[in-house]
């Protein structure tokens, strides 16, 4: 029996590129399939806001300042602004920095809010050593949250901790990957790399502090026949790819700058391994689950994980990757190598992340979703 559909209007919220955010995408597709028109709020951010390939309406503020408290400030005045002036049904906020202008606007106006927080925002290690920075999003999260009546998230710790900190515990929505298969992978011909080297990706719009790339590398350099993508972006991007100079290594480590969901599939899917080297060392790398775990099972390649409780939860349920016990150089280069030099584990771990797949994808996980939005749809 088919979904009805719903004549309606609705506005997501953004401050980071929209074409790279893959959870946006997803979550407005769930909303385009009832029937919604969608239309997301953004910054023009880079050269890819040109080639515009989203498959919604879009409006990007250009903005003057590129980051920090004006920023912020500026973003979050330019969207209450447009969403005061322009009429939508409901209104779906997408992490604490664009939560207070939706909330405000969907008070005044009387319309649903729901609010998507795709990380412990408070918890980010960019403002652990900012006080009054951490002080205002805190702020803004206490007025805020505890008035919410739909929220989700995307793990089960975040939630708990919600729950803990204001007594309501959003819908866990884990950001699965949706089915590949019928992604072409890159030949090694083509990506021109050695057939007989181990590849390994890592991937990341936030390869930042504490990310494990300085680590990464250093295992890389003590480990042979092994070669490495690193795909994505973040603060310590360029730092690594000095690094990566410094050190000798440009013929087996190359970096590509973040690109479309579809192509940087294609790179994971002609990989051997995915690596997720987040370290423990602040609230929010220790609760996440994050978007690369799930590519990587989505492209039936194990994983080589430090040990965090969501990602160590499900690598071992599956049986589809390995956990090291902290990131070294060591640990990382011991856990290569036994894949490496091991065909028959490499081979079963492949085999178990294709059977993850099957079972945790976003097909299957949007279910909640579509659950969620047409309950508050058939209210409006």
């Amino acid at each position: 029996m088919p979904l009805p559909l719903y004549k309606t209007k609705v506005a997501f919220s953004v401050t980071n590129c929209i074409c790279h955010d893959q959870r946006v995408m997803k979550m407005a597709g769930v909303l385009s399939n009832l029937g919604c028109d969608i239309i997301i709020i953004g910054r023009r951010s880079g050269y890819c806001c040109k080639n515009d390939s989203v498959p919604f309406r879009t409006k990007r503020f250009g903005m003057i300042f590129r980051s920090g408290f004006l920023f912020y400030m500026s973003f979050n005045i330019r969207l209450l602004i447009f969403l005061f002036f322009h009429k939508y049904d409901f209104l779906v906020s997408n992490d604490l920095d664009t939560l207070l202008p939706n909330f405000l606007v969907s008070k005044l106006k009387r319309i649903p809010l729901v609010y998507d927080s795709h990380e412990y925002f408070t918890g980010v290690p960019e403002i652990q050593n900012r006080p009054f920075v951490k002080w205002v999003w805190k702020s803004i999260e206490k007025l805020v949250f505890p008035r919410l009546k739909y929220v989700m998230t995307v793990s089960d710790s975040i939630a708990i901790q919600y729950e803990k900190d204001y007594g309501l515990k959003p819908l866990t929505v884990r950001n699965c990957s949706v089915i590949t298969e019928l992604i072409v992978p890159f030949s090694r011909d083509e990506l021109k790399i050695d057939p007989y080297h181990l590849l390994l990706i890592m991937q990341g719009t936030g390869i930042n502090v504490d990310r494990g790339g300085e680590e990464l590398i250093d295992a890389i350099a003590i480990t042979d026949n092994v070669s490495l993508l690193v795909i994505g972006s973040g603060d310590k991007f360029q730092s690594l790819i000095d690094k990566t100079i410094k050190t000798g290594l440009s013929d087996r480590i190359r970096f590509i700058s973040k690109l479309p969901w579809q192509e940087l599939m294609r790179y994971t899917r002609s990989s051997d391994v995915g690596l997720s080297l987040d370290k423990n060392s602040n609230v929010n790398y220790n609760f996440s689950l994050p978007n690369k775990l799930f590519d990587y099972m989505s492209a039936g390649i194990p994983v080589i994980s430090s040990d965090l409780p969501e990602i160590s939860k499900i690598l071992a349920e599956y049986k589809c990757g390995i956990v090291i016990s902290e990131v070294t150089k060591d640990e990382i280069s011991n856990a290569i190598k036994k894949l490496r030099d091991n065909h028959g584990l490499l081979s079963e771990l492949k085999q178990n992340s294709v059977i993850a797949s099957e079972s945790i994808n976003w097909e299957t996980e949007s279910l909640k979703v579509v659950e969620l939005y047409r309950s508050i749809l058939d209210q409006i």
